[in-house]
């Protein structure tokens, strides 16, 4: 897989060698914000007088070359806060200048990478399009009109554009598979509660999870090693699950007539090409179904968890309604309709379905479907908003709801020259084995050990 810009692997050689720096890397950064002008992919980079000071004073910090992300740059998107920076949601009436940084992207601070700005998003991170902003609308990296995806619209193009190598982002619904499938990189939903959400502004406060993208798992790897932690802050915060230990992987694959394309069938024949090389992989495939995942999915926005979205916005939804898109605004109020009774009902339902997946889990230790069925361009998203969005997420409501580990994983082009990508799902704390089979898919060496003991290894050897 080819890279558009250096990976974090690759700055942090050339840091600790000297054949580059930390301030080489963000002049690099700032020229190629600035020579794309206002393409939708940040709301508030760093200026760059500002991004060189901040790269000249972790050069300066003792034992700088050691820091395990040296002058590494990345994104934030803006629905997470960074001290001193304004969280706008993509609502401009909704800002306001944060005053504590959240904790996950303090241990990134703190480990010596490079913030870089705050990224497009679809307002209040409600969306899958990524055409729900009142700034430029951004597009997919590969042209001809195609979305970007969303909510993490900005981080998704800023990684796929090599402006950054690792973007921190979140994803409730499928808010970062999404756009790292039309923008052919991996996004990476970890298992809620293994990165803090403390300074998120909530979409779905019981489902949400910041995720991280990039062009390569060796990345996400050595960045998870830094952002991740237990935060006593975070009621849903827990510890990661054991490291894969190299044994085969089994995948679980939906039957074909389970598998909806909404009658594209360039993506179909594209998907399944991808899913016949999985045994050629080294995976030992079998035949399951997918049915109480979708089932699942189905919940999320016709359940009453649509409703979760007032605790954060009702206040504001009542006082500034002309500040809000209309389709957002449609959405908010919508979350009115339901009662205590439709909770109830639906926390039973999708209890009954967490049991049935639970059992499946037996038979294999991953799945492998598509990431997304279809793809659109933006006048087809702005002509029917809500059901191009339902379509978008047909593959990842269910994630948060059944409590998965997913990531979606770029293979290749279709036949008409669009993104193609398959998400790897699997259980909660499974989040290693996730990442191996999505680096064997990759054809990604992945080490058994963490980069912070090789790292560690190397020193001592020194």
């Amino acid at each position: 897989m080819s890279h558009p810009g250096p990976t974090v692997a690759e700055i942090l050689a050339s840091h600790e060698s000297g054949s580059g720096s930390p301030i080489h890397t963000a002049a690099r950064v700032a020229d190629a914000i600035a020579a794309r002008g206002d393409d939708g992919t940040w709301i508030t980079p760093v200026p760059r007088e500002q991004l060189l000071a901040a790269a000249a004073e972790i050069e300066q910090r003792p034992g700088a070359r050691t820091l395990p992300l040296y002058g590494v740059p990345f994104g934030v998107k803006d629905s997470i806060d960074v001290a001193g920076w304004p969280s706008t949601l993509a609502c401009p009436d909704f800002a306001y200048t944060a005053t504590e940084t959240a904790p996950a992207v303090q241990r990134l601070l703190d480990a010596g990478a490079l913030f870089v700005g705050k990224t497009n998003l679809d307002q209040f991170a409600t969306g899958l399009n990524g055409t729900r902003t009142p700034y430029p609308i951004p597009r997919s990296v590969f042209g001809g009109d195609l979305i970007s995806g969303g909510s993490s619209s900005g981080s998704a193009r800023a990684v796929a554009l090599g402006e950054v190598p690792f973007c921190v982002a979140t994803d409730t619904a499928g808010s970062g598979r999404v756009p790292a499938a039309l923008n052919g990189i991996v996004g990476w939903k970890p298992s809620r509660g293994l990165i803090s959400t403390v300074g998120l502004v909530p979409a779905c406060k019981s489902l949400d999870c910041l995720t991280l993208m990039a062009t390569q798992i060796e990345d996400l790897d050595r960045v998870f090693e830094v952002i991740a932690g237990v935060d006593p802050a975070d009621p849903w915060s827990r510890e990661r699950g054991e490291r894969f230990d190299g044994r085969r992987i089994r995948v679980g694959l939906p039957a074909e007539d389970e598998l909806e394309f909404f009658g594209d069938e360039v993506f179909r024949h594209a998907h399944l090409g991808m899913r016949d090389r999985l045994a050629r992989l080294g995976f030992d495939c079998t035949a399951t179904t997918l049915r109480p995942f979708l089932d699942a999915g189905e919940l999320l926005y016709q359940g009453p968890w649509v409703a979760e979205r007032l605790v954060e916005f009702e206040t504001f939804l009542a006082e500034h309604p002309d500040s809000i898109l209309p389709v957002i605004r449609e959405i908010l109020t919508g979350g009115f309709r339901f009662n205590a009774v439709d909770v109830f009902r639906a926390q039973q339902r999708l209890q009954e379905l967490k049991a049935a997946v639970s059992r499946m889990w037996a038979d294999f230790d991953v799945m492998v479907v598509p990431t997304i069925g279809t793809t659109f361009t933006v006048p087809q998203v702005l002509a029917d908003p809500i059901a191009a969005n339902t379509v978008l997420g047909h593959y990842t409501h269910f994630g948060n709801l059944l409590d998965l580990t997913a990531i979606a994983v770029p293979v290749g082009m279709t036949a008409d020259g669009r993104p193609l990508s398959a998400m790897v799902f699997g259980p909660a704390l499974a989040d290693d084995t996730v990442l191996a089979a999505a680096a064997r898919i990759l054809d990604e060496p992945r080490p058994l050990v963490a980069h912070s003991e090789v790292r560690l290894a190397e020193r001592e050897r020194r």
